[in-house]
């Protein structure tokens, strides 16, 4: 039997993310080791309807109690009736623990990020939580997604004073922040990476004026940071959260055994009031937790965020390869409790499963990443800000979110009209003016190259700027070669982006 997570029929929309309701519904959460689960009970009430030969005055509570008499007297037992009564109560636990956890397998999912702590009926991370039993993990082709579904990732930077993984460490400001779309429908997985530096307005916390997207969590924690990135991207639906802790990332990296990943030039920064030291060579290596970290957080100035966007996506797609790994899959169980540690999350354990089962059988083509459209304002105080700008991003908005935004019109330009970047990853110099003359003569207007890619490749890569694969699939048929990899992970002002290979001919 197959068992569908199922999304609320009444994803949270424009109002819900704007707005606290009140009332608290019958599907509670329970926040158990910073991880935020649905609670296996709700209130459940049952009648028992009884014998229609028994005493119809009889209370339920009465005619309940004897029962245990009535089998007594009938089967003719010698043993003392008090402990026939033990007997009684303890089978009775046994068969309510069973109904319980078939009920929470079954329980829909329902979108509660519009709600406060208290209206979710939060508890306290020092709660023992019941671990998940390792036949569940056998189990795990049975759990599946019914509908698409939006989770927001984000990278907590550390917080003085406080002990990683405790609720307080995940109060600072999102160093990352990753809006994660899987579909069902069409077996794909979108991740739309928002920089840091994205300007939003917190009109609740009384604030004048715009803010950094990195601001909201701190400001207002999770609830507070999928709502301003839902009103920044149309009201669009956000139904799970995940918040990474200090340590998260690097004992992630570390219980897999490391991800192997190309460091493209070298990386030193030391800064002692943050504790934070960078020291990476170039070149191809395995990294370890604590370099995954600093090959992640470390930021060239003057580029803005950016460049530390591109190797946060090329260290996904490491994560994603390696989690694909064989020798991976055993350690699924060891993961999850890790999560539990190092993870604040509203996601219930089976939902847990489903995405675990949906990314083990996802194909890569279906993996796709791209980053929120924008800009750099010369004329702002700050240069680093990032200007939202979704000019002709209608397709990006339906996607990567899921929502469509009327007057909004796609990008409609063909391949040959579009933004080319030329990179050389042959070793051989002479390529690139060959590759861009072949491009001409086919008639592409806007060519350009950049600077050669410092790793040698075997194969001809296309990278895909702007998260649309048909523009990669139709580039490669003019070329007759490529890889496509939708990523952006190429040329920052590029639409596409060449790096030309050894195959090249």
């Amino acid at each position: 039997m197959i068992k569908q997570v199922e999304w609320s029929e009444n994803p949270l929309t424009s109002q819900q993310v704007v707005e606290f309701e009140p009332e608290v519904k019958p599907q509670q959460l329970q926040r158990t080791e910073n991880q935020v689960t649905a609670s296996p009970v709700q209130d459940l009430e049952e009648e028992v309807e009884l014998n229609p030969l028994a005493n119809p005055n009889r209370s339920v509570v009465e005619s309940v109690g004897a029962i245990p008499n009535q089998l007594y007297e009938r089967l003719g037992l010698t043993m003392p009736r008090w402990l026939l009564w033990i007997l009684t109560v303890v089978i009775g636990i046994i068969l309510s623990g069973l109904l319980v956890s078939t009920l929470a397998l079954w329980t829909p999912l329902w979108s509660n990020l519009d709600r406060t702590d208290e209206d979710l009926g939060t508890t306290t991370k020092d709660e023992v939580k019941i671990p998940l039993p390792g036949e569940l993990w056998s189990k795990l082709s049975q759990y599946q997604l019914s509908r698409p579904m939006n989770i927001l990732i984000m990278g907590i930077e550390p917080v003085n004073g406080t002990v990683d993984g405790s609720p307080e460490s995940f109060a600072g400001k999102s160093d990352t922040m990753l809006l994660v779309r899987l579909n069902p429908s069409d077996k794909s997985v979108r991740v739309l990476s928002i920089p840091k530096d994205t300007m939003i307005a917190i009109p609740e916390k009384g604030e004048k004026g715009l803010t950094k997207v990195s601001d909201a969590n701190a400001k207002g924690g999770p609830v507070l940071a999928a709502r301003v990135v839902s009103r920044t991207l149309n009201n669009a639906p956000i139904d799970r959260y995940i918040r990474i802790s200090t340590s998260g990332l690097r004992q992630l990296v570390d219980q897999l055994g490391g991800v192997e990943v190309f460091v493209p030039q070298s990386m030193e920064y030391k800064d002692s009031s943050s504790r934070l030291s960078i020291n990476l060579v170039s070149g191809w290596q395995t990294l370890n937790g604590e370099q995954a970290e600093q090959f992640v957080r470390f930021r060239e100035p003057g580029l803005g965020d950016l460049p530390r966007v591109q190797r946060q996506q090329a260290l996904i797609a490491a994560l994603l390869q390696r989690l694909n790994s064989p020798t991976v899959l055993p350690r699924l169980p060891q993961l999850t409790r890790l999560m539990r540690k190092y993870f604040d999350s509203n996601l219930k354990m089976e939902e847990m499963m489903a995405l675990v089962n949906f990314g083990l059988n996802l194909d890569r083509d279906n993996f796709q990443m791209t980053v929120l459209p924008g800009t750099f304002s010369r004329f702002s105080k700050d240069p680093d800000s990032y200007w939202l700008n979704m000019t002709g991003q209608q397709s990006l908005l339906n996607d990567y979110v899921g929502v469509n935004v009327p007057g909004l019109k796609p990008d409609m330009r063909q391949v040959p009209n579009l933004k080319i970047a030329i990179q050389n990853a042959s070793n051989q110099p002479q390529l690139t003016e060959k590759v861009i003359a072949y491009l001409k003569h086919k008639g592409f207007t806007n060519i350009y190259k950049v600077p050669d890619w410092p790793d040698t490749q075997r194969q001809t890569q296309i990278v895909v700027q702007k998260g649309n694969r048909q523009v990669g699939v139709d580039l490669q048929k003019v070329l007759g070669l490529g890889q496509i990899e939708v990523a952006a992970i190429g040329d920052l002002e590029s639409d596409l982006t060449i790096r030309i290979g050894k195959d090249w001919k």
